[in-house]
């Protein structure tokens, strides 16, 4: 059993990529840890990162941010772009250790929200951000394929 107080949340390593690259294809979106690589190159930025949850050397979960500046207010909003957990250690904090180091970015670089958008198809995410307090009812988002 993996213990929270185990887990080390850190700045993703381009050695994760081979972790992060299973996590995604087997949450649907299927990735090589090449496609990762060159993902984790556009998100290595003053205003994107990428985090990894860490036990002895094995990634079980990840999320990638980026930081956005508001034009009608003199702040920024976090936005949550990838959220995934190794689905043998959900329900035991990743995703909660997660999002606090995503809360926690967010203070330190000005933000005024954290955003994140949670499928109907994935329940358990939701329940995560609404356990964490976020707002389920702030559903302004749309949006045309291109």
């Amino acid at each position: 059993m993996i213990e929270r107080d185990s887990i080390v949340v850190r700045p993703v390593r381009e050695a994760d990529a081979e972790a992060i690259a299973v996590l995604f294809t087997d949450e649907g979106y299927p990735a090589g840890p090449s496609d990762i690589v060159a993902r984790l190159e556009e998100f290595s930025s003053e205003r994107s990162r990428v985090v990894v949850a860490d036990h002895d050397g094995e990634v079980l979960g990840f999320v990638a941010i980026h930081v956005m500046p508001r034009f009608e207010h003199d702040d920024r909003i976090l936005r949550v772009l990838a959220l995934v957990v190794d689905p043998g250690v959900r329900a035991r904090g990743v995703g909660h250790l997660l999002m606090a180091e995503v809360e926690r970015i967010g203070v330190e670089v000005g933000a005024a929200f954290v955003e994140v958008t949670a499928g109907h198809h994935r329940p358990d995410a939701r329940r995560l951000y609404e356990a964490m307090e976020y707002d389920p009812t702030v559903t302004s988002y749309m949006r045309k394929r291109l």
